[in-house]
């Protein structure tokens, strides 16, 4: 990446005698740093409010589909003792009672009419009875269902907030490696390279499925498999592994809560964790590991020591 900031490029003169001096390049790597390390920090945000959504609109799709039945179920039943209701008005009931009766909404009403109409069999019983316990809990999956609709109201404006956020840095970031010449808009569709470390088992497999993303270009909140983020990578490159790890960063450091390991015994296949846990990469095995690092880069692999982020910790799948 160095051969691409411009020296003379950032510390040429600006034209006007009043304007600033354009940053050296240690004070524009700086700043790029810290926002590097912000925008980690709203990205994980942004994709905790995301899986949020996520589950409360599956929690509200599967209370609705369940209310829908369930007034489905009440419809019919509620047929049936009409029908039940006509059956007693035409063997003699009370022919002021029915209209009023059939015209309800109030299954208390109706089925009062019903009870003193005469002699209920055992099979209208139960209809009633039915009738009476579905009712009765149509409200209660109404109310859930609606409340449920307002949580994924909710977290889905968090979603939109916490995006444009991203978007405000995503912004600061491209201009900042625009005029350091260092942007790398990556290649969607890159084959990678080739996995030749010292990984066996599953984590061969994993790091063999990382390398491969290798030159995508790092999206925030992208899960592949046209460019990732720093969780989107480890998620998926230990799916094909066999293991399902959950999506941010902070959800797989307390996944991994009872994996940890020292940073002094790694081994292939390893999660580290930067401090502040804003950013995961993957170890490879012989100092390096192999990461989506920030916007404006691409998947890449890296030596341990280059990795420019202080370590917080590792986690073994």
């Amino acid at each position: 990446m160095a051969a691409g900031f411009t020296i003379g490029l950032l510390l040429s003169p600006t034209g006007g005698a009043l304007a600033d001096p354009r940053p050296t390049v240690a004070q524009a790597k700086a700043k790029l740093a810290k926002l590097n390390d912000k925008a980690d920090k709203v990205v994980d945000r942004y994709n905790t409010a995301t899986e949020k959504h996520k589950e409360a609109q599956t929690r509200y799709t599967r209370l609705n589909t369940g209310y829908k039945r369930k007034l489905a179920t009440v419809a019919e039943l509620r047929s049936q003792v009409i029908s039940m209701a006509v059956d007693t008005y035409k063997l003699g009931g009370d022919i002021t009672s029915w209209p009023s009766m059939a015209g309800t909404d109030d299954p208390t009403f109706l089925l009062g009419g019903l009870a003193l109409a005469g002699q209920i069999s055992q099979e209208r019983a139960q209809k009633l009875t039915a009738f009476d316990r579905e009712n009765r809990g149509l409200k209660a999956e109404r109310d859930k269902a609606e409340a449920a609709l307002a949580e994924a109201d909710k977290e889905r404006d968090a979603v939109q907030k916490e995006r444009s956020e991203v978007l405000k840095l995503v912004a600061q970031q491209r201009k900042l490696l625009d005029k350091l010449n260092a942007y790398n808009a990556g290649n969607p569709n890159s084959t990678g390279i080739k996995y030749n470390g010292p990984a066996s088992g599953n984590a061969a497999a994993v790091l063999r499925y990382a390398y491969a993303q290798v030159g995508k270009p790092y999206v925030f909140g992208g899960t592949g498999p046209r460019g990732y983020d720093c969780s989107g990578l480890t998620q998926a490159s230990w799916r094909a592994g066999g293991v399902t790890l959950p999506r941010t960063t902070w959800q797989q450091w307390a996944w991994g809560a009872s994996r940890k390991v020292s940073l002094d015994a790694l081994q292939p296949g390893d999660l580290i964790f930067s401090e502040g846990l804003g950013h995961v990469s993957i170890y490879a095995g012989n100092g390096q590991i192999v990461h989506a690092p920030q916007t404006g880069d691409v998947v890449k692999v890296v030596s341990l020591s280059a990795y420019g982020r202080r370590l917080v910790g590792a986690v073994r799948p």
